[in-house]
């Protein structure tokens, strides 16, 4: 029951944070999310981060100091992304973040600011992304590319440890259908995918404002 209901409340938070990233990125137009949309972020939320999270305990069940490798990259890699990004852009460094903080104290609040969106996209993609060259820090244009690799490695990362899994794991799953929980696994999250696209394709609320739909991105 502790399980389920924080499940749902991780899920209305990241419903929250995708509607107010919406309203972040368009405060220039009266957004107006119907139900239909409610809905589609609710599913496509619930999908991803419900599979993710249980292929994470699978894998950590059976083999539990490569789990902590496996959180270090992601978490290391998410981490630093938006740093590099902040690198190649070759942009001066953020200044009028708080008018109070010295450049020190400024990035110390990069880095927390980093590190809260690298732990978000270890369990689910981020509704708004760090673009540490933007005067906002987030980005303001919708980013199909980086969105669909987000998916495809993700969806190849649950796959590979799901595998490792079945191949490791223990009598304590003996009366477990292992291929089927396997399966069930990869189709929720390609559910939560799926969610996604019809969320972006019909449901988004400022989808007229888009160079192109996500259709003709992929």
């Amino acid at each position: 029951i502790f399980m389920v209901l924080s499940l749902l409340s991780i899920v209305y938070g990241a419903l929250r944070c995708n509607i107010l990233a919406i309203k972040i990125k368009y405060d220039d137009y009266d957004v107006r999310v119907k139900p239909a949309a409610y809905l589609c972020i609710f599913m496509w939320r619930s999908f991803e981060i419900a599979t993710r999270v249980t292929v994470l305990v699978l894998f950590g069940s059976v083999l539990r100091i490569w789990i902590f490798l496996v959180v270090l990259l992601n978490f290391l890699g998410f981490c630093l992304y938006p740093w590099i990004l902040f690198w190649l852009s070759k942009s001066p460094f953020p200044e009028n973040i708080e008018k109070e903080l010295s450049r020190v104290g400024t990035t110390i609040v990069l880095c927390l600011l980093t590190f809260l969106y690298a732990g978000i996209n270890m369990f689910c993609w981020s509704a708004a992304q760090v673009e540490l060259s933007d005067p906002d820090l987030i980005s303001k244009s919708q980013n199909w590319y980086r969105m669909t690799v987000y998916y495809i490695v993700r969806l190849m990362e649950n796959a590979f440890l799901l595998l490792m899994w079945y191949i490791y794991r223990t009598d304590f799953y003996l009366y477990v259908c292992a291929p089927m929980l396997v399966l069930q696994l990869l189709i929720g999250y390609c559910m939560g995918i799926f969610f996604m696209l019809v969320f972006y394709q019909f449901c988004h609320p400022c989808k007229k404002l888009f160079s192109s739909s996500i259709t003709e991105a992929l």
